[in-house]
């Protein structure tokens, strides 16, 4: 499977200008190999069909990681690791692939499903990722403190950072990957919590609206 799609991977990264190396571009395959093993059984993802599961999953989370890496950028400079949480990371999209191409952000993917919480502590240990960890629990019983708390498609946004709100760390910020422009979720949200940025992305590969809507506590 990994021969057919490496050269489409390997347009999308070009495309979304990332610079992974080999390493990291095999990584990312044997993910979607394993992705592709394990739900056969445990029903991670509705997409069966590998080339699908590349662009609707992988490229679009990759998507992101140009950004996260932007705001990660002055924690680094400070000299400490940034600590990310992805929530409802189900099948690891987008906390796997952001532990594979920011190996100085600590990823914790969580999810209420045990077998999702399991099948990211093997992809940790298959794909060689001291960064990632995968915790079975309700985003709720988390304290944190993460620098980061991020979501695929996973809730409204007003209950996203409602339930995650313990977990953000003081300068905290969320990061909800979105469809459309969500206007009727930010309408929705409450007044202490505050958009300050909606970032359009592109999905290599893969005609369909995309954004990031950033937020923190107002």
């Amino acid at each position: 499977m990994s021969e057919e799609l490496a050269a489409p991977l390997r347009a999308g990264v070009q495309a979304l200008g990332l610079d992974l190396d080999d390493a990291q571009q095999q990584q990312l395959l044997d993910f979607l190999a394993l992705l592709h093993k394990w739900n056969r059984v445990y029903n991670l993802t509705a997409l069966r069909e590998p080339r699908e599961m590349l662009t609707h999953h992988l490229l679009d989370s990759l998507a992101a990681v140009r950004p996260l890496r932007c705001h990660a950028q002055p924690l680094l400079e400070q000299g400490r690791a940034p600590r990310l949480l992805d929530v409802g990371s189900g099948g690891g999209l987008p906390g796997v692939v952001f532990s594979i191409c920011c190996p100085d952000i600590e990823v914790h993917c969580v999810d209420t499903v045990a077998k999702k919480a399991a099948f990211i502590q093997q992809a940790a240990a298959s794909l060689r990722l001291p960064n990632l960890r995968g915790i079975h629990a309700r985003v709720e019983t988390l304290a944190g403190p993460y620098d980061v708390v991020s979501s695929r498609a996973f809730a409204s946004l007003a209950d996203f950072t409602a339930w995650s709100r313990d977990a953000l760390a003081p300068n905290g910020v969320w990061l909800a990957m979105k469809g459309k422009l969500p206007q009727d979720e930010i309408t929705a949200l409450p007044a202490d919590v505050q958009v300050f940025h909606v970032e359009p992305l592109h999905v290599p590969q893969l005609q369909a609206e995309r954004c990031i809507v950033w937020l923190r506590p107002a």
